[in-house]
């Protein structure tokens, strides 16, 4: 028995699903489950680097010297682009920071005749191959980053200035002492905001289909316009995006539990 005469069936004992057509789901089944490793591909990536933005970027809004004309040049060059960093990425919506990148930025950086960063054929290349994905992935990296960037500074904030002081009293330098001390304590902290952010990063993923990535959402537009029904399909990635959240927020409960149970969330 195949896929239809099965749903065929379910319809039949069910009369309330005589006019939910799954079929057309089934029949476009590989796009979802492309759609799906897409999905989680480029969020894992996203939050990965995304996180490593965090971390320096933290690190540079409080960075501080008190004396001398490092204090200058610490403010000009270090803290105060990674507050407008933070400051554009935070005020500005992602759907527009998408277009923005893909259309304006991208081209500027990777273009056949004059990118900055790649050109020629390499450029034609993976302009044409992987533009989506890579236009995708930088503006949801970046904008991650942003709010990751919060994130730990608000962590690196939480711990007690003694622990700042006493690192300092031993000889280490103010990176030394957030590589060695006040990260590994911070981090444990930030666990939790760190999973909401992996959490809303997923669902936000579902803008980058308005630039061609073969995401969920993009498979789910590909249904509808084939068979002018959009119930089903938008019904069916609802539930993916569902199951997939509640499998990351239970992973992250899992996480914040041993660490509590090791004393290492307070």
């Amino acid at each position: 028995m195949n896929f239809d005469q099965f749903w065929t069936q379910v319809q039949q004992s069910v009369p309330l699903l005589q006019h939910v057509q799954l079929q057309i789901i089934w029949e476009y089944r590989a796009l979802f489950i492309d759609g799906i490793k897409m999905t989680l591909w480029i969020t894992m990536i996203a939050v990965v680097l995304g996180t490593l933005i965090g971390l320096f970027m933290g690190m540079a809004r409080l960075a501080e010297v008190k004396h001398g004309a490092w204090k200058y040049l610490l403010r000009f060059f270090v803290r105060w682009p990674a507050n407008a960093y933070v400051t554009f990425f935070r005020g500005t919506p992602l759907f527009v920071q998408i277009l923005l990148i893909h259309f304006a930025v991208m081209p500027l950086l990777v273009h056949p005749v004059d990118g900055i960063l790649i050109n020629g054929d390499l450029a034609a290349d993976l302009r044409q191959e992987h533009g989506a994905f890579m236009s995708g992935l930088v503006a949801l990296t970046l904008n991650s980053g942003a709010y990751i960037t919060e994130i730990f500074r608000a962590g690196i904030q939480s711990i007690a200035k003694g622990q700042f002081e006493a690192s300092r009293s031993l000889g280490m330098n103010y990176w030394q002492t957030m590589r060695f001390v006040i990260i590994p304590q911070a981090f444990r902290r930030m666990l939790p905001p760190l999973g909401n952010e992996a959490i809303m990063l997923l669902k936000d993923s579902s803008l980058v289909s308005a630039i061609g990535l073969a995401e969920l959402a993009y498979a789910a537009r590909t249904v509808a316009g084939a068979y002018s029904r959009y119930m089903e399909p938008y019904l069916v990635i609802s539930i993916m995006y569902l199951v997939m959240t509640l499998v990351m927020a239970a992973g992250v409960s899992w996480l914040e539990n041993r660490y509590k149970e090791s004393g290492g969330i307070h």
